[in-house]
């Protein structure tokens, strides 16, 4: 009885409703996404239901630029979206920053997950948050908090430093929707005065087809904050979609006026003093540095690199000549080399080295000219791993694209390392779950060995690295290990017998060799120490210094139990990374134990070479693939 008042446009429109209910249109959510609390909604507050046409498209989500999430890296970063597909829907550079409160589109792939569709991203817990304030916050209702705690499985284990899976909301078109040219279902924040019709208008869609998309109608049309409103579009948005009405930059007034004749002149002496001061301060910069130039060299102290993005190396104080004649003349050098970098372009692509661009340590990720690098701040000299970096070039050694100097300070910048450092993933009570398959372990071992083997003997004079371990080894997007962190190595010469001695012992403890920790010396059996002890890691799972125990700090006494003859598979297996799960093969893990043991001898005349452990890691790669692809049949 209640249809009477209705128009036939409105009756039309419910039985188009009705209609596409059945087809599988989404439902929009309304306020049942900020009821964290409550558990079985009929709604689909965890995602938009998997129903689509195909089972993953590209889509797009949008996002309110905020502090610290302003600019392109960061803002990809938190979304898991390509910033150089970002900056380019948004028509930007990949060094812009937005400002506040700005619409920004975000590129993403959308793919069912079960009986929901989402694009995940991850996010590190932060100190007095919760699943609520993440969702609505952070990500702005991009993701819900129930969504989050069925994502995170145990949501009462929550505290800083846990890294999260945020997955977000997107959707695929139907079928009916792609019969009718929708390709994108575009994901929008609602904010507070939007409706329905605005939102349809902002992106030149019809306001009708829109309902239809989120099955509302007319008399159900209300839309909230902190929600998504999908958007069916036949073709990609544009950034022109995304700006707002006050956005808009007013056309010039008419020079009728006095008052607006008044106003033009204004704009014209500001513009001329602007213009003026520029001049003024560009000429006193060329001055300054005119006669620092002279000073510096009137002193005999360092001066300026020659670079043009590069400005000046801090003067040293005198008395150190030679010092600071060695510094100068690697110095020079830097900028054949490597790109010299000006500080500012660092803080750009690093959003003032921002605490979502911070990796490790003091490495922070930033974007370049549109290609990820990871960017290291050191304190102190560091002209010696410059000076090795300059000699090396070889795939599995982290590669030095350009160095940057700034208030005492050096800016190492490095080719990025998508998978982060091999510390991450052989741990199996690691916290993120991420895991390793045999095959991935060997490949990784013989890249590691294929670089020290580069530096021990492809280098003139050979090299050492002196610290390698887990964490100095980096992983990039096709799991290839690569040697990272020079800062130890040194170069060494003389015979390979006539080891030189230092009193200067450094290295992590557990990998450094008995030779080296009770008299000092040093040679290229060291890395070979170093890297048994790794594999042992990579092989069990463990870190050494879980290995070696109080009562036990010999590690060959630690395989002694494996390599004798009482050993048996059973054993074998309770050795080996638990989070294998049996999916080794046996004969080959004894096979690698047995390296092991040579590479981690007391005496280092009896350890093989790295170039022998290339050869023989190179067969158990094979050798390992081979078992793979015997298992993955017998399991078909």
């Amino acid at each position: 009885m209640h249809l009477f008042p209705y128009t036939p446009i409105i009756i039309f429109t419910l039985l188009i409703h009705s209609f596409s209910v059945i087809l599988g249109q989404q439902p929009y959510i309304g306020l049942g996404t900020v009821a964290c609390p409550r558990r079985g909604n009929k709604n689909s507050i965890r995602g938009y239901t998997c129903n689509g046409a195909n089972h993953s498209c590209q889509t797009y989500l949008t996002f309110r630029s905020q502090p610290i999430y302003n600019s392109v890296s960061t803002i990809s970063s938190l979304l898991g979206s390509d910033p150089s597909q970002l900056a380019k829907i948004n028509s930007v550079s990949l060094n812009e920053t937005f400002e506040t409160n700005k619409l920004v589109l975000v590129p993403v792939n959308c793919s069912c997950a079960g009986e929901y569709y989402q694009t995940n991203t991850s996010y590190v817990f932060q100190n007095a948050e919760t699943y609520f304030l993440i969702a609505n916050n952070t990500f702005e209702g991009l993701t819900t908090c129930q969504a989050l705690e069925h994502q995170n499985r145990n949501p009462a284990d929550i505290y800083p430093g846990r890294k999260l899976l945020v997955p977000l909301r997107c959707a695929c078109p139907t079928k009916n929707q792609t019969e009718k040219g929708i390709r994108y279902l575009l994901s929008y924040l609602v904010k507070w005065g939007d409706s329905v019709s605005l939102v349809s208008e902002k992106f030149g869609v019809n306001f009708m087809t829109t309902l239809e998309a989120n099955t509302l109608t007319l008399t159900q049309s209300m839309i909230y904050p902190f929600t998504t409103l999908l958007v069916p579009l036949h073709d990609k948005p544009s950034s022109s979609q995304t700006v707002s009405p006050t956005q808009h930059t007013p056309p010039p007034s008419p020079p009728s006026s006095d008052k607006s004749s008044n106003k033009t002149w204004v704009y014209v002496v500001v513009g001329v003093s602007v213009g003026a001061i520029a001049l003024i301060s560009a000429l006193c910069a060329v001055i300054f540095f005119t006669r620092y130039r002279k000073n510096q060299k009137q002193d005999g102290s360092v001066s300026a690199v020659a670079s043009k993005s590069f400005v000046a190396i801090e003067k040293k104080p005198q008395g150190n000549k030679k010092v600071d004649e060695k510094l100068s003349e690697i110095i020079s050098g830097i900028a054949q080399s490597f790109k010299v970098y000006g500080f500012e372009e660092l803080q750009r692509a690093t959003d003032d080295f921002s605490p979502s661009f911070w990796i490790q340590g003091s490495v922070y990720r930033g974007v370049i000219n549109g290609d990820l690098a990871a960017i290291k701040k050191i304190e102190g000299d560091v002209t010696k791993e410059i000076e090795i970096l300059n000699k090396i070039n070889h795939s599995n050694v982290i590669r030095l694209s350009g160095v940057s100097f700034h208030e005492g300070r050096w800016y190492l910048v490095y080719e990025y390392a998508a998978n982060g450092a091999l510390s991450e993933w052989i741990y199996f009570n690691n916290v993120d779950g991420k895991f390793l398959s045999w095959t991935q372990r060997m490949q990784i071992a013989l890249d590691v060995a294929t670089g020290l083997d580069y530096l021990h003997s492809f280098t003139s004079p050979p090299h050492i690295h002196k610290d390698i371990k887990s964490s100095n080894i980096l992983l990039d997007s096709d799991f290839r290990g690569k040697v990272a962190n020079l800062s130890l190595a040194r170069c060494l010469e003389g015979a390979e017998d006539q080891f030189p001695a230092t009193r200067h012992i450094v290295g992590t403890r557990g990998y450094m060799a008995p030779e080296y920790l009770e008299n000092g010396l040093v040679s290229t059996k060291l890395d070979v120490y170093a890297f048994g002890v790794l594999m042992l890691e990579m092989l069990t799972g463990k870190e050494v210094a879980a290995i070696l125990t109080e009562d036990e700090t010999n590690l060959s006494h630690v395989l002694s139990t494996i390599l004798g003859e009482k050993s048996d598979q059973e054993r074998l297996k309770e050795f080996v990374d638990p989070s294998l799960q049996g999916n080794c093969p046996l004969e080959l893990a004894m096979f690698v134990i047995e390296m092991i043991d040579k590479c981690i001898n007391n005496d280092p005349a009896n350890r093989p070479s790295v170039h022998e452990i290339v050869q023989s890691l190179s067969r158990t790669l094979n050798s390992s693939l081979s078992w793979e692809k015997s298992v993955n049949i017998s399991g078909n």
